[in-house]
Protein backbone atom coordinates (compact mmCIF):
# COMPACT_ATOMS: atom_id res chain seq x y z
CA UNK A 1 0.00 0.00 0.00
CA UNK A 2 1.49 3.30 -1.12
CA UNK A 3 0.90 6.29 1.13
CA UNK A 4 1.83 9.70 -0.22
CA UNK A 5 0.74 12.31 2.29
CA UNK A 6 3.24 15.12 1.63
CA UNK A 7 3.64 17.67 -1.14
CA UNK A 8 6.91 18.90 -2.61
CA UNK A 9 7.19 22.66 -2.08
CA UNK A 10 10.28 24.87 -2.00
CA UNK A 11 12.68 21.94 -2.06
CA UNK A 12 11.11 20.06 0.84
CA UNK A 13 8.39 17.51 1.58
CA UNK A 14 5.67 19.29 3.51
CA UNK A 15 2.37 18.42 5.14
CA UNK A 16 -0.89 19.71 3.63
CA UNK A 17 -1.56 23.24 4.83
CA UNK A 18 -5.14 22.59 5.91
CA UNK A 19 -4.85 19.14 7.44
CA UNK A 20 -4.80 15.68 5.92
CA UNK A 21 -7.60 14.75 3.53
CA UNK A 22 -6.92 11.58 1.57
CA UNK A 23 -8.04 9.93 -1.65
CA UNK A 24 -7.93 6.21 -2.38
CA UNK A 25 -6.11 5.25 -5.59
CA UNK A 26 -7.43 2.11 -7.21
CA UNK A 27 -5.51 -0.51 -9.17
CA UNK A 28 -7.75 -0.96 -12.24
CA UNK A 29 -6.61 -4.55 -12.76
CA UNK A 30 -7.74 -5.69 -9.31
CA UNK A 31 -10.33 -3.04 -8.36
CA UNK A 32 -8.50 -2.85 -5.03
CA UNK A 33 -7.05 0.21 -3.32
CA UNK A 34 -3.35 0.36 -4.18
CA UNK A 35 -2.52 3.52 -2.27
CA UNK A 36 -3.64 6.80 -0.80
CA UNK A 37 -2.64 10.37 -1.54
CA UNK A 38 -3.21 13.63 0.27
CA UNK A 39 -5.59 16.06 -1.40
CA UNK A 40 -4.25 19.57 -1.68
CA UNK A 41 -6.07 22.85 -1.22
CA UNK A 42 -5.87 26.36 -2.65
CA UNK A 43 -3.59 27.26 0.26
CA UNK A 44 -1.12 24.53 -0.74
CA UNK A 45 -1.14 25.89 -4.29
CA UNK A 46 -0.54 29.40 -2.99
CA UNK A 47 2.49 28.26 -0.99
CA UNK A 48 3.87 26.43 -4.02
CA UNK A 49 3.33 29.43 -6.30
CA UNK A 50 5.07 31.77 -3.87
CA UNK A 51 8.03 29.38 -3.69
CA UNK A 52 8.15 29.31 -7.49
CA UNK A 53 7.96 33.11 -7.71
CA UNK A 54 10.85 33.49 -5.31
CA UNK A 55 12.95 30.90 -7.15
CA UNK A 56 12.24 32.52 -10.52
CA UNK A 57 14.30 35.57 -9.57
CA UNK A 58 17.51 33.56 -9.64
CA UNK A 59 16.63 30.59 -11.86
CA UNK A 60 15.58 32.83 -14.74
CA UNK A 61 19.07 34.34 -14.71
CA UNK A 62 20.96 31.04 -14.91
CA UNK A 63 23.11 30.28 -17.92
CA UNK A 64 22.46 27.76 -20.65
CA UNK A 65 25.25 25.60 -19.23
CA UNK A 66 23.78 25.60 -15.72
CA UNK A 67 20.39 24.44 -17.01
CA UNK A 68 21.98 21.72 -19.13
CA UNK A 69 23.79 20.46 -16.05
CA UNK A 70 20.56 20.33 -14.02
CA UNK A 71 18.71 18.55 -16.83
CA UNK A 72 21.54 16.03 -17.04
CA UNK A 73 21.22 15.26 -13.34
CA UNK A 74 17.46 14.85 -13.72
CA UNK A 75 18.04 12.44 -16.60
CA UNK A 76 20.48 10.38 -14.54
CA UNK A 77 18.10 10.08 -11.59
CA UNK A 78 15.18 9.30 -13.91
CA UNK A 79 17.17 6.44 -15.39
CA UNK A 80 18.05 5.24 -11.88
CA UNK A 81 14.34 5.06 -11.01
CA UNK A 82 13.27 3.44 -14.30
CA UNK A 83 12.02 0.25 -12.66
CA UNK A 84 10.12 2.10 -9.93
CA UNK A 85 8.44 4.30 -12.51
CA UNK A 86 7.42 1.34 -14.68
CA UNK A 87 5.93 -0.51 -11.70
CA UNK A 88 4.02 2.61 -10.66
CA UNK A 89 2.53 3.20 -14.12
CA UNK A 90 1.33 -0.39 -14.35
CA UNK A 91 -0.17 -0.24 -10.89
CA UNK A 92 -1.87 3.14 -11.18
CA UNK A 93 -3.37 3.02 -14.68
CA UNK A 94 -3.10 -0.58 -15.83
CA UNK A 95 -0.52 -0.29 -18.61
CA UNK A 96 0.96 -3.72 -19.38
CA UNK A 97 4.42 -4.07 -17.88
CA UNK A 98 5.87 -4.46 -21.37
CA UNK A 99 4.27 -1.18 -22.50
CA UNK A 100 5.43 0.61 -19.36
CA UNK A 101 9.00 -0.57 -19.93
CA UNK A 102 8.97 -0.10 -23.70
CA UNK A 103 7.13 3.20 -24.04
CA UNK A 104 5.51 4.78 -20.97
CA UNK A 105 8.76 5.30 -19.06
CA UNK A 106 11.28 5.57 -21.93
CA UNK A 107 9.40 8.47 -23.49
CA UNK A 108 10.38 10.57 -20.47
CA UNK A 109 14.01 9.81 -21.22
CA UNK A 110 13.36 10.83 -24.81
CA UNK A 111 11.98 14.21 -23.79
CA UNK A 112 14.87 14.90 -21.42
CA UNK A 113 17.59 13.99 -23.92
CA UNK A 114 15.84 15.92 -26.71
CA UNK A 115 15.46 18.98 -24.50
CA UNK A 116 19.15 18.93 -23.61
CA UNK A 117 20.12 18.75 -27.29
CA UNK A 118 17.74 21.57 -28.24
CA UNK A 119 19.00 23.76 -25.40
CA UNK A 120 22.61 23.47 -26.54
CA UNK A 121 21.92 25.53 -29.65
CA UNK A 122 18.61 27.30 -29.00
CA UNK A 123 18.71 31.00 -29.92
CA UNK A 124 17.41 33.16 -27.09
CA UNK A 125 18.57 36.34 -28.87
CA UNK A 126 18.26 37.52 -32.46
CA UNK A 127 20.00 40.57 -33.83
CA UNK A 128 17.78 42.48 -36.28
CA UNK A 129 19.74 45.55 -37.23
CA UNK A 130 19.20 48.23 -34.56
CA UNK A 131 16.82 45.97 -32.62
CA UNK A 132 17.57 42.96 -30.45
CA UNK A 133 14.80 40.33 -30.19
CA UNK A 134 15.10 38.54 -26.86
CA UNK A 135 13.32 35.38 -25.72
CA UNK A 136 12.86 35.41 -21.95
CA UNK A 137 11.26 32.88 -19.57
CA UNK A 138 7.58 33.58 -19.06
CA UNK A 139 7.67 33.04 -15.30
CA UNK A 140 5.80 30.62 -13.04
CA UNK A 141 4.09 27.80 -14.93
CA UNK A 142 1.22 25.64 -13.72
CA UNK A 143 1.06 22.09 -15.09
CA UNK A 144 -2.06 19.92 -14.93
CA UNK A 145 -1.37 16.48 -16.38
CA UNK A 146 -3.47 13.40 -17.25
CA UNK A 147 -3.43 9.71 -16.35
CA UNK A 148 -3.15 7.99 -19.74
CA UNK A 149 0.52 8.73 -20.50
CA UNK A 150 1.44 10.20 -17.12
CA UNK A 151 5.21 10.50 -17.49
CA UNK A 152 5.09 11.65 -21.08
CA UNK A 153 2.89 14.58 -20.16
CA UNK A 154 4.82 15.51 -17.04
CA UNK A 155 8.25 15.45 -18.67
CA UNK A 156 7.25 17.10 -21.95
CA UNK A 157 6.18 20.12 -19.90
CA UNK A 158 8.74 20.14 -17.09
CA UNK A 159 11.85 19.63 -19.24
CA UNK A 160 11.39 22.61 -21.61
CA UNK A 161 10.24 24.79 -18.71
CA UNK A 162 13.46 24.01 -16.86
CA UNK A 163 15.45 24.61 -20.05
CA UNK A 164 13.96 28.04 -20.66
CA UNK A 165 14.43 29.29 -17.10
CA UNK A 166 10.88 28.95 -15.81
CA UNK A 167 9.73 27.68 -12.43
CA UNK A 168 6.65 25.55 -11.93
CA UNK A 169 3.89 23.92 -9.93
CA UNK A 170 2.76 20.46 -11.05
CA UNK A 171 -0.55 18.73 -10.33
CA UNK A 172 -0.41 15.13 -11.55
CA UNK A 173 -3.65 13.29 -12.22
CA UNK A 174 -5.25 12.11 -8.99
CA UNK A 175 -6.33 8.97 -10.86
CA UNK A 176 -2.70 7.97 -11.54
CA UNK A 177 -0.56 9.93 -9.07
CA UNK A 178 2.15 7.42 -8.14
CA UNK A 179 4.51 8.12 -11.04
CA UNK A 180 4.17 11.86 -10.43
CA UNK A 181 5.20 11.39 -6.81
CA UNK A 182 8.27 9.41 -7.85
CA UNK A 183 9.10 12.09 -10.42
CA UNK A 184 9.13 14.68 -7.63
CA UNK A 185 11.52 12.43 -5.70
CA UNK A 186 13.72 12.34 -8.80
CA UNK A 187 13.75 16.15 -8.98
CA UNK A 188 14.72 16.36 -5.32
CA UNK A 189 17.50 13.78 -5.66
CA UNK A 190 18.80 15.57 -8.77
CA UNK A 191 19.32 18.70 -6.71
CA UNK A 192 16.99 20.96 -8.67
CA UNK A 193 17.22 24.32 -6.85
CA UNK A 194 14.48 24.74 -4.28
CA UNK A 195 11.31 26.35 -5.54
CA UNK A 196 12.06 25.70 -9.21
CA UNK A 197 9.90 22.57 -9.21
CA UNK A 198 6.93 22.15 -6.88
CA UNK A 199 4.23 19.49 -6.77
CA UNK A 200 0.81 19.49 -5.12
CA UNK A 201 -1.40 16.41 -5.42
CA UNK A 202 -5.15 16.87 -5.64
CA UNK A 203 -8.23 16.99 -7.81
CA UNK A 204 -9.12 19.26 -10.69
CA UNK A 205 -11.96 21.26 -9.11
CA UNK A 206 -9.73 22.22 -6.17
CA UNK A 207 -6.01 22.15 -7.00
CA UNK A 208 -6.42 22.42 -10.78
CA UNK A 209 -8.75 25.39 -10.47
CA UNK A 210 -6.46 27.08 -7.94
CA UNK A 211 -3.48 26.75 -10.29
CA UNK A 212 -5.44 28.00 -13.30
CA UNK A 213 -6.82 31.06 -11.52
CA UNK A 214 -3.82 32.00 -9.37
CA UNK A 215 -2.56 35.51 -10.22
CA UNK A 216 1.01 34.43 -9.51
CA UNK A 217 0.91 31.80 -12.28
CA UNK A 218 2.02 33.31 -15.58
CA UNK A 219 1.22 30.37 -17.80
CA UNK A 220 -0.82 27.18 -17.43
CA UNK A 221 -0.30 24.08 -19.54
CA UNK A 222 -3.11 21.53 -19.43
CA UNK A 223 -3.53 18.11 -21.01
CA UNK A 224 -6.86 16.34 -20.72
CA UNK A 225 -10.41 16.39 -21.97
CA UNK A 226 -11.82 19.27 -23.98
CA UNK A 227 -14.50 19.75 -21.34
CA UNK A 228 -11.92 20.21 -18.58
CA UNK A 229 -9.74 22.34 -20.85
CA UNK A 230 -12.56 24.81 -21.31
CA UNK A 231 -12.87 25.14 -17.53
CA UNK A 232 -9.11 25.72 -17.21
CA UNK A 233 -9.28 28.48 -19.82
CA UNK A 234 -12.23 30.11 -18.07
CA UNK A 235 -10.42 30.06 -14.73
CA UNK A 236 -7.29 31.51 -16.33
CA UNK A 237 -9.07 34.27 -18.25
CA UNK A 238 -9.41 36.70 -15.34
CA UNK A 239 -5.64 36.96 -14.97
CA UNK A 240 -4.94 36.98 -18.73
CA UNK A 241 -2.27 34.30 -18.39
CA UNK A 242 -1.08 32.24 -21.30
CA UNK A 243 -2.92 28.93 -21.68
CA UNK A 244 -1.54 25.98 -23.64
CA UNK A 245 -3.84 22.99 -24.07
CA UNK A 246 -3.57 19.52 -25.55
CA UNK A 247 -7.10 18.16 -25.50
CA UNK A 248 -9.27 15.47 -27.08
CA UNK A 249 -9.23 13.91 -30.51
CA UNK A 250 -11.25 11.82 -32.95
CA UNK A 251 -8.56 11.13 -35.48
CA UNK A 252 -9.30 9.91 -39.01
CA UNK A 253 -7.22 7.18 -40.63
CA UNK A 254 -7.66 7.23 -44.42
CA UNK A 255 -6.74 3.92 -46.07
CA UNK A 256 -6.39 4.21 -49.84
CA UNK A 257 -7.44 1.72 -52.50
CA UNK A 258 -4.09 0.25 -53.50
CA UNK A 259 -1.80 -2.71 -52.90
CA UNK A 260 -1.01 -1.53 -49.36
CA UNK A 261 -4.69 -1.68 -48.33
CA UNK A 262 -4.61 -4.79 -46.13
CA UNK A 263 -1.40 -3.72 -44.39
CA UNK A 264 -2.89 -0.27 -43.76
CA UNK A 265 -6.06 -1.68 -42.20
CA UNK A 266 -4.10 -4.04 -39.97
CA UNK A 267 -1.71 -1.30 -38.91
CA UNK A 268 -4.60 1.00 -38.08
CA UNK A 269 -6.29 -1.55 -35.84
CA UNK A 270 -3.06 -2.43 -34.04
CA UNK A 271 -2.23 1.23 -33.46
CA UNK A 272 -5.72 1.90 -32.15
CA UNK A 273 -5.46 -0.85 -29.54
CA UNK A 274 -2.19 0.39 -28.03
CA UNK A 275 -2.55 1.53 -24.40
CA UNK A 276 -6.10 0.08 -24.45
CA UNK A 277 -7.11 2.86 -26.81
CA UNK A 278 -6.40 5.48 -24.15
CA UNK A 279 -4.51 7.92 -26.33
CA UNK A 280 -5.91 11.25 -27.47
CA UNK A 281 -4.27 10.87 -30.88
CA UNK A 282 -5.50 7.30 -31.50
CA UNK A 283 -6.75 6.58 -35.06
CA UNK A 284 -10.34 5.97 -33.97
CA UNK A 285 -12.08 6.52 -37.34
CA UNK A 286 -10.81 4.31 -40.14
CA UNK A 287 -11.97 5.40 -43.60
CA UNK A 288 -11.91 2.78 -46.35
CA UNK A 289 -13.34 2.61 -49.91
CA UNK A 290 -16.90 1.32 -49.71
CA UNK A 291 -16.15 -1.30 -52.36
CA UNK A 292 -13.48 -2.78 -50.06
CA UNK A 293 -15.49 -2.65 -46.83
CA UNK A 294 -15.88 -6.44 -46.71
CA UNK A 295 -12.12 -6.90 -47.04
CA UNK A 296 -11.51 -4.28 -44.35
CA UNK A 297 -13.91 -6.10 -42.03
CA UNK A 298 -12.03 -9.37 -42.50
CA UNK A 299 -8.60 -7.85 -41.90
CA UNK A 300 -9.79 -5.80 -38.93
CA UNK A 301 -11.52 -8.79 -37.34
CA UNK A 302 -8.47 -11.02 -37.79
CA UNK A 303 -6.14 -8.34 -36.38
CA UNK A 304 -8.31 -7.56 -33.36
CA UNK A 305 -8.77 -11.27 -32.66
CA UNK A 306 -5.03 -11.62 -32.04
CA UNK A 307 -4.99 -8.89 -29.37
CA UNK A 308 -4.73 -10.44 -25.93
CA UNK A 309 -6.31 -8.83 -22.87
CA UNK A 310 -5.44 -9.60 -19.27
CA UNK A 311 -3.21 -9.09 -16.24
CA UNK A 312 -0.88 -6.16 -17.01
CA UNK A 313 1.86 -7.96 -15.10
CA UNK A 314 1.59 -10.93 -17.45
CA UNK A 315 2.05 -11.23 -21.18
CA UNK A 316 -1.20 -9.61 -22.32
CA UNK A 317 -1.02 -6.85 -24.91
CA UNK A 318 -3.89 -4.89 -23.35
CA UNK A 319 -4.48 -4.23 -19.69
CA UNK A 320 -7.58 -2.70 -18.16
CA UNK A 321 -8.82 0.80 -18.78
CA UNK A 322 -8.05 3.17 -15.96
CA UNK A 323 -11.20 3.25 -13.83
CA UNK A 324 -14.80 2.21 -13.31
CA UNK A 325 -15.91 5.61 -14.62
CA UNK A 326 -13.97 5.08 -17.84
CA UNK A 327 -15.16 1.47 -18.17
CA UNK A 328 -18.81 2.46 -17.81
CA UNK A 329 -18.43 5.27 -20.34
CA UNK A 330 -16.90 2.92 -22.90
CA UNK A 331 -19.61 0.30 -22.36
CA UNK A 332 -22.29 2.94 -22.90
CA UNK A 333 -20.68 4.09 -26.15
CA UNK A 334 -20.27 0.53 -27.45
CA UNK A 335 -23.97 -0.02 -26.79
CA UNK A 336 -24.74 3.23 -28.61
CA UNK A 337 -22.89 1.91 -31.66
CA UNK A 338 -25.00 -1.25 -31.61
CA UNK A 339 -28.24 0.67 -31.06
CA UNK A 340 -27.54 3.13 -33.88
CA UNK A 341 -27.05 0.37 -36.42
CA UNK A 342 -23.30 0.02 -36.86
CA UNK A 343 -22.05 -3.47 -37.71
CA UNK A 344 -20.37 -5.06 -34.69
CA UNK A 345 -17.46 -6.94 -36.24
CA UNK A 346 -15.81 -8.19 -33.04
CA UNK A 347 -15.90 -7.37 -29.34
CA UNK A 348 -18.89 -5.64 -27.79
CA UNK A 349 -20.10 -4.91 -24.30
CA UNK A 350 -18.93 -6.64 -21.13
CA UNK A 351 -15.55 -7.98 -20.08
CA UNK A 352 -13.54 -10.40 -22.19
CA UNK A 353 -14.20 -14.05 -21.42
CA UNK A 354 -12.47 -15.30 -18.27
CA UNK A 355 -11.93 -11.86 -16.77
CA UNK A 356 -14.43 -11.32 -13.96
CA UNK A 357 -12.58 -8.56 -12.12
CA UNK A 358 -10.77 -5.48 -13.37
CA UNK A 359 -11.84 -2.86 -15.88
CA UNK A 360 -11.08 -4.88 -18.96
CA UNK A 361 -12.72 -4.00 -22.28
CA UNK A 362 -13.06 -6.26 -25.30
CA UNK A 363 -11.10 -5.08 -28.36
CA UNK A 364 -14.02 -3.85 -30.43
CA UNK A 365 -14.43 -3.08 -34.12
CA UNK A 366 -17.49 -1.50 -35.72
CA UNK A 367 -17.99 -1.32 -39.49
CA UNK A 368 -20.45 0.48 -41.76
CA UNK A 369 -20.31 3.43 -39.41
CA UNK A 370 -21.54 6.82 -40.59
CA UNK A 371 -20.02 10.07 -39.39
CA UNK A 372 -23.24 11.17 -37.68
CA UNK A 373 -23.23 8.19 -35.29
CA UNK A 374 -22.26 8.73 -31.67
CA UNK A 375 -19.25 6.42 -31.91
CA UNK A 376 -17.92 8.48 -34.84
CA UNK A 377 -18.30 11.79 -33.03
CA UNK A 378 -17.48 11.23 -29.36
CA UNK A 379 -14.04 10.40 -28.01
CA UNK A 380 -14.41 6.89 -26.57
CA UNK A 381 -10.92 6.52 -25.06
CA UNK A 382 -11.00 2.75 -25.17
CA UNK A 383 -10.03 -0.08 -27.56
CA UNK A 384 -12.88 0.67 -29.95
CA UNK A 385 -12.46 1.49 -33.64
CA UNK A 386 -15.06 2.63 -36.17
CA UNK A 387 -14.74 1.82 -39.89
CA UNK A 388 -16.46 4.26 -42.25
CA UNK A 389 -16.83 3.95 -46.01
CA UNK A 390 -16.10 6.54 -48.70
CA UNK A 391 -16.69 6.74 -52.46
CA UNK A 392 -13.89 9.14 -53.43
CA UNK A 393 -10.69 10.39 -51.84
CA UNK A 394 -12.12 13.90 -51.70
CA UNK A 395 -15.08 12.54 -49.75
CA UNK A 396 -12.70 10.73 -47.39
CA UNK A 397 -10.89 14.00 -46.69
CA UNK A 398 -14.21 15.76 -46.13
CA UNK A 399 -15.34 13.07 -43.66
CA UNK A 400 -11.96 13.10 -41.97
CA UNK A 401 -12.20 16.84 -41.36
CA UNK A 402 -15.86 16.66 -40.31
CA UNK A 403 -15.14 16.72 -36.59
CA UNK A 404 -14.77 19.34 -33.88
CA UNK A 405 -11.35 17.90 -33.13
CA UNK A 406 -8.04 18.21 -34.98
CA UNK A 407 -5.27 16.60 -32.97
CA UNK A 408 -4.01 13.91 -35.34
CA UNK A 409 -4.74 12.17 -38.63
CA UNK A 410 -3.36 9.17 -40.49
CA UNK A 411 -2.95 8.17 -44.14
CA UNK A 412 -2.15 4.67 -45.38
CA UNK A 413 -1.04 4.25 -49.00
CA UNK A 414 1.57 2.61 -51.19
CA UNK A 415 1.77 5.85 -53.16
CA UNK A 416 3.77 8.31 -51.06
CA UNK A 417 3.07 11.30 -53.27
CA UNK A 418 -0.67 10.71 -53.05
CA UNK A 419 -0.44 10.28 -49.28
CA UNK A 420 1.43 13.56 -48.97
CA UNK A 421 -1.26 15.41 -50.93
CA UNK A 422 -3.97 14.02 -48.68
CA UNK A 423 -1.95 14.92 -45.58
CA UNK A 424 -1.79 18.53 -46.76
CA UNK A 425 -5.59 18.72 -46.77
CA UNK A 426 -6.25 17.21 -43.35
CA UNK A 427 -6.97 19.72 -40.58
CA UNK A 428 -4.88 18.25 -37.80
CA UNK A 429 -1.79 19.20 -35.85
CA UNK A 430 0.03 15.99 -36.68
CA UNK A 431 -0.45 13.66 -39.67
CA UNK A 432 1.20 10.24 -39.81
CA UNK A 433 1.87 8.56 -43.16
CA UNK A 434 2.11 4.76 -43.22
CA UNK A 435 2.78 4.47 -39.50
CA UNK A 436 5.45 7.14 -39.41
CA UNK A 437 6.16 8.28 -35.88
CA UNK A 438 8.67 8.36 -33.08
CA UNK A 439 10.15 11.75 -33.94
CA UNK A 440 10.82 13.47 -30.60
CA UNK A 441 11.39 16.76 -32.42
CA UNK A 442 8.01 16.74 -34.15
CA UNK A 443 5.65 19.34 -32.62
CA UNK A 444 2.57 17.84 -30.97
CA UNK A 445 -0.72 19.66 -30.53
CA UNK A 446 -4.04 20.23 -32.19
CA UNK A 447 -6.32 22.34 -34.34
CA UNK A 448 -9.86 23.37 -33.38
CA UNK A 449 -11.16 21.90 -30.10
CA UNK A 450 -8.09 19.71 -29.71
CA UNK A 451 -6.31 22.66 -28.15
CA UNK A 452 -3.65 25.25 -28.86
CA UNK A 453 0.08 25.49 -28.52
CA UNK A 454 2.65 22.81 -29.29
CA UNK A 455 4.75 20.43 -27.21
CA UNK A 456 7.88 18.34 -27.92
CA UNK A 457 11.27 19.44 -29.24
CA UNK A 458 12.17 23.03 -30.00
CA UNK A 459 8.52 24.03 -30.54
CA UNK A 460 7.89 23.37 -26.85
CA UNK A 461 10.44 26.01 -25.85
CA UNK A 462 8.39 28.80 -27.40
CA UNK A 463 5.42 28.02 -25.15
CA UNK A 464 7.50 29.04 -22.13
CA UNK A 465 9.08 32.19 -23.54
CA UNK A 466 8.05 35.83 -23.83
CA UNK A 467 9.32 37.91 -26.74
CA UNK A 468 10.97 41.25 -25.99
CA UNK A 469 12.09 43.76 -28.59
CA UNK A 470 14.92 46.04 -27.45
CA UNK A 471 14.94 49.00 -29.81
CA UNK A 472 18.08 51.06 -30.26
CA UNK A 473 20.13 48.11 -29.02
CA UNK A 474 22.86 48.65 -31.62
CA UNK A 475 24.81 51.86 -31.51
CA UNK A 476 23.85 54.17 -34.39
CA UNK A 477 26.34 54.32 -37.20
CA UNK A 478 28.42 57.47 -37.31
CA UNK A 479 27.56 59.84 -40.15
CA UNK A 480 30.10 59.70 -42.94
Amino acid sequence: MREYYKFYIDGAWVDPAEGLKTLDVENPATEQVAGKIALGSAKDVDLAVKAAQKAFESWSQTSREERIEVLGRILTEYQNRFGDLATAVTEEMGAPASLAQRAQVPIGIGHLTTTIEVLKNFKFEEDRGPTMIVKEPIGVCGFITPWNWPLNQIVCKVAPAIATGCTMVLKPSEVAPFSGQIFAEIMHKAGVPKGVFNMVQGDGPTVGAAISSHPGVDMVSFTGSTRAGIEVARAAAATVKRVAQELGGKSPNIVLDDDAFAAGVGRGVATMMTNSGQSCNAPTRMLVPKKRMAEAITVARDTAATVTVGDPNGNAQLGPVVSRVQFDKIQKLIQAGIDEGATLVIGGTGRPEGLDKGYYVKPTVFANVTNDMTIAKEEIFGPVISILGYDTVDQAIEIGNDTEYGLAAYVQSGDLDKARKIASKLRAGQVSINGGGGDMMAPFGGYKMSGNGREWGDYAFHEFLETKAVLGYAAPKAAE
